[in-house]
């Protein structure tokens, strides 16, 4: 089904910068990010007539009520999307619409010297006679999440005008911070009031994430010698040559540029450093949980060999969980995935239910006591400029969503 005000709330939406930042001390990461929710998310939820919509400081996240048009019990189903970008120029988006995709030919970005290549993004030619949106080749798209937010509200705004659709109490929430891993962690379960949710942030029609990696993160900060190079033979510790030696003993396979399927990895994400003093940002991921502390404990043991070759704890290591993989938890709810499951074949779609190399907000709220596992948005190439999405996979995503809703009421007759 077609929606009309699906395409202008999207293009509205990505034009407002709200990128977070990992590196701020404050919650939500960004003040942009806080007044999207407040000052663009709540406007048009009041102006669609939803109910209880009210900003919680605590979870940082926009909390609204579809209410139910059933006069029995229906369990309560919740849909979430997050308002932040990732880290990549989000600043003066411009989205370029091209219509009726022929599916071979590439697409400019704007005035830029960037195209979207088939040849090198295949899956274009998926979309062949499709409508494809994208940024200028400056910027990312912001459709990661901005494709959720449009369909959450595109959603809620079908259901809201047909009442002949009949379902339960559906809750919806719009949160931040989900690209710098922190937001989930501050969600405030009880007042979303949901017993089960989805995450809407997902790719092309037809991805169903209930398995995700186990992630963790570390960092080394390293503490060298740094004496004049024509006297340094016996003296001089270079820092960033002991970072090199480190890495160079973690697996040269395990990366993500060498990794697919199942296949875990070692990330190196940042390398400062002088003579004097280095620091490295890795995360290891790993779907499952015993491999995770494998590779955990393969770290630890380079750093400790290491510092008792130097006889002193010259290499310091920081290392903290991020989240685990939500299928562990989400087996014990497979009628949640089950729903999803038969709303995808009732709009005639191909399940791809691999595991996602990532991780979403899901992965932590599923631990937190509330079920969710992620339908797919339509969003493609995310967090570059590079990035694009399909308006008719939007349409399917708000299909499939107005479907779940039908068949969560109908399952509780």
């Amino acid at each position: 089904m077609e929606y009309p005000n699906l395409l202008p709330r999207f293009l509205k939406y990505v034009k407002v910068n709200s990128r977070s930042d990992e590196h701020s001390d404050r919650f939500p990461s960004t003040e942009r990010e806080e007044n999207f929710q407040k000052n663009v998310i709540m406007k048009d939820l009041k102006e669609l007539g939803l109910s209880d919509i009210h900003y919680n400081q605590k979870a940082g996240s926009v909390i609204a009520e579809i209410p139910s048009n059933v006069d029995y019990d229906v369990p309560v189903m919740g849909f979430l999307a997050h308002s932040d970008t990732a880290d990549f120029n989000s600043e003066n988006v411009k989205p370029q619409i091209h219509e009726n995709y022929d599916g071979k030919s590439k697409i400019q970005l704007g005035d830029s010297e960037f195209y979207l290549d088939p040849k090198v993004f295949p899956h274009l030619k998926n979309y062949k006679g499709q409508t494809i949106i994208t940024a200028s080749g400056d910027t990312l798209l912001g459709g990661d999440d901005k494709c959720g937010i449009s369909e959450l509200m595109t959603f809620a705004e079908y259901l809201m005008n047909h009442p002949e659709i009949k379902h339960g109490k559906i809750r919806l929430a719009f949160t931040p911070d989900e690209e710098i891993g922190t937001g989930a962690e501050h969600f405030d379960v009880k007042d979303f009031g949901a017993d089960f949710a989805f995450t809407v942030d997902g790719e092309a029609p037809g991805k169903l994430d209930w398995g995700t990696f186990s992630a963790a993160q570390f960092s080394l900060d390293i503490q060298g010698v740094n004496v004049h190079p024509a006297v340094a033979k016996g003296q001089m510790i270079n820092a960033i040559q002991v970072g090199i030696d480190f890495h160079n003993q973690l697996p040269e396979h395990d990366r993500p540029e060498h990794t697919e399927g199942r296949e875990g990895f070692f990330h190196l994400m940042n390398f400062d450093g002088t003579v004097d003093n280095a620091h490295l940002d890795y995360i290891i991921r790993d779907f499952e949980r015993d491999g995770l502390e494998k590779r955990k404990n393969l770290v630890k043991s380079i750093v400790d060999k290491m510092n008792a070759e130097f006889g002193t704890e010259r290499i310091k290591l920081k290392m903290w969980d991020q989240y685990y993989n939500m299928a562990d938890e989400l087996k014990k709810h497979m009628d949640i995935v089950d729903l999803a499951r038969d709303a995808y074949k009732a709009e005639g779609l191909e399940i791809n239910e691999d595991p996602v190399r990532g991780g979403t907000d899901g992965s932590q709220l599923t631990y937190m006591g509330l079920p969710c596992p992620n339908i797919f948005a339509g969003e493609e190439n995310m967090h570059g400029r590079y990035e694009y999405t399909v308006l008719e996979s939007m349409y399917k995503t708000v299909d499939v969503m107005i479907k779940m809703a039908e068949l969560n009421a109908e399952r509780a007759k």
